[in-house]
């Protein structure tokens, strides 16, 4: 059966690898800053950072923000649970939004209702590598005078107005290169920022909220003088994970070239099919194709039939408001609606 994830590996990785395990330096250093050239020079943004999960970036997102206990964020249910885990770790209140039935992304219109005095920003997921209603959620964003975070879990290479996610236009973005996304660091993850300042903060945070320029001393001993004002945590990125994260960079573009090149052949597939539609596409946006989606009239007999057939149909993910540890269980129209319908076909680079 054709699988719908398969991890990418260049081949020839292990000369390198192994000069890495018996240099000393292991850690985050020379392969860790080329990697994260690597993704500015891709997404035309600087102020990018690599970090070794995705869990952590996003747990660095909420320290940057300075996001306390009680705060409200606005986020979607129809997500990975990787996406919104991390706000119940920092005790976080949750306002689901309702997403459009017909793409699976994020209604501003249900956004706008929802917004407090709580609120503190927006997670916008792109589900499945799929662009939500970008302009409208970030012109939210500015008028509340709130952060919108580009929750791209899936959607490293998705395009925005001929923009790749990530770049200087996002106030912030997130990525995964866990093992079965594009790039794959078998573990890892980054984020990027429009926001010098809070890009600064971030790159603290990731390191326990050490500033590297002052921690040691002439001697190279840790200097006292070098205060540590902002909680952090243990996440960068090993030189190994670097080194991988590079040399998938050098193939990016011809990969996410096939996964686009297997959308238009689904495209044609399904052309006669009056059960199953393609997943409508937001306005300007360009998907990576992580996964062909599509919209069944009866998605237990679609996916039976496409397995049938060889093809590894499935729903991804489930939507997140079903989970008691988020405390806010409100069913939501759309919502049920997309997750009754939607179902995600191989699509990447492997299949033929």
């Amino acid at each position: 059966m054709i699988p719908i994830y398969k991890p990418y590996m260049p081949d020839n990785l292990l000369p390198d690898i192994e000069k890495i395990l018996y240099s000393g330096n292991l850690a985050y250093g020379k392969y860790g800053k080329l990697f994260e050239q690597a993704l500015a020079d891709y997404t035309g943004n600087l102020n990018i950072l690599t970090v070794s999960s995705y869990n952590h970036a996003m747990q660095i997102v909420l320290s940057t923000l300075g996001l306390q206990q009680g705060d409200e964020i606005i986020a979607s249910p129809v997500s990975c649970l990787a996406s919104n885990q991390p706000f119940v770790v920092k005790n976080l209140k949750i306002v689901w939004a309702d997403v459009n039935p017909e793409t699976g992304s994020m209604c501003p219109e249900d956004v706008k209702k929802r917004i407090t005095s709580k609120t503190k920003a927006i997670f916008h997921n792109h589900f499945c590598g799929y662009l939500g209603q970008i302009d409208e959620i970030r012109k939210i964003g500015i008028e509340h005078n709130l952060i919108v975070v580009d929750d791209c879990i899936e959607a490293f290479g998705s395009e925005f107005n001929g923009k790749k996610m990530g770049s200087n236009e996002s106030d912030i973005a997130v990525f995964s290169f866990q093992t079965v996304r594009l790039p794959n660091t078998i573990d890892g993850a980054a984020i990027s920022f429009k926001n010098q300042n809070l890009y600064e903060k971030a790159k603290m945070i990731r390191d326990y909220g050490i500033d590297r320029s002052k921690f040691r001393d002439v001697n190279g001993e840790i200097s006292a003088e070098c205060d540590i004002e902002v909680e952090g945590y243990g996440a960068l990125m090993s030189e190994i994970n670097s080194l991988i994260g590079i040399k998938q960079m050098n193939d990016i573009d011809d990969l996410l070239k096939k996964q686009r090149q297997n959308a238009i052949v689904w495209n044609e597939r399904i052309a006669e099919s009056k059960q199953i539609v393609p997943l409508n596409l937001n306005k300007e946006t360009n998907p990576n194709f992580w996964v062909y989606g599509v919209l069944c009239e009866d998605k237990k007999l679609a996916l039976e039939e496409f397995r049938k057939k060889g093809w590894y149909a499935t729903g991804v993910h489930i939507n997140n408001n079903i989970y008691s540890v988020f405390k806010n269980s409100e069913k939501l129209i759309g919502v049920s609606k997309f997750m009754n319908q939607f179902l995600a076909l191989p699509c990447g680079w492997w299949v033929q």
